[in-house]
């Protein structure tokens, strides 16, 4: 017997925990489901897109996630795409809307290019996200002294969602192309963008010139 969204709202609302809750709120996420829990219930539903649209219209963090999980990324539309992420304001429904589902469907270059360019920070973000992707992945046609030429001018002041792009797409520029390693830490080191950030032990800093250095050792050592 198909699970109605009634149903799964309400096993959601019983995985919340008020503890995990709190913690995500200071990140900006308004949900408290335990994510191994989550995924759970995805894994138990398998792939159900008409079902991932139907949770993704309610709005609710926790069945937004859900839907994410269970969906089939090239199912959507560009334009329904484009109208999630614009509507995906927490972090982690924005962060699993691209990379579990814009990346693995056939529109993620077009977006990445209307987002890259977009006045709202966090939808720039993702056109960072997805420009990072391609630096990893697929590097040919991107002008790689152009982004540079971009965070350098704009990523000390940038809004926190989009510095952190920003500031990925710069470490990995220097991690993976040595001939633009040395500016790469170079812009690093004078915009100081997270050089504070505290770091876990035993977790790679995000600021540029660390990450950078860490990543280039682990890939010689």
């Amino acid at each position: 017997m198909a699970e109605t969204v009634p149903e799964l709202r309400a096993e959601l609302a019983a995985l919340d925990d008020p503890r995990a809750r709190e913690v995500n709120e200071k990140r900006g996420d308004d949900h408290g489901v335990n994510l191994g829990k989550l995924r759970a219930v995805a894994k138990r539903l398998k792939t159900q897109q008409d079902l991932a649209r139907e949770l993704w219209a309610t709005s609710d963090t926790a069945a937004r996630l859900l839907a994410l999980l269970i969906c089939r990324p090239k199912a959507f539309s560009r334009d329904e795409l484009d109208g999630m992420l614009r509507d995906a304001r927490t972090p982690k429904v924005h962060d699993w809307l691209v990379n579990y589902v814009v990346k693995k469907g056939p529109y993620a270059e077009e977006l990445r290019v209307t987002w890259f360019a977009d006045l709202d920070p966090v939808v720039a973000s993702a056109g960072w996200a997805l420009t990072t992707e391609r630096v990893l992945k697929k590097p040919e046609g991107l002008d790689l002294v152009g982004l540079l030429d971009l965070i350098e001018a704009e990523m000390k002041d940038a809004p926190e969602r989009l510095q952190w792009a920003m500031n990925h797409c710069l470490a990995q520029i220097g991690i993976d192309f040595p001939e633009h390693r040395a500016r790469a830490i170079d812009i690093g080191e004078r915009l100081e963008v997270l050089k504070d950030y505290p770091t876990p032990p035993g977790c790679t800093s995000p600021f540029a010139p660390i990450w950078i250095h860490e990543l280039v050792r682990r890939q010689t050592a």
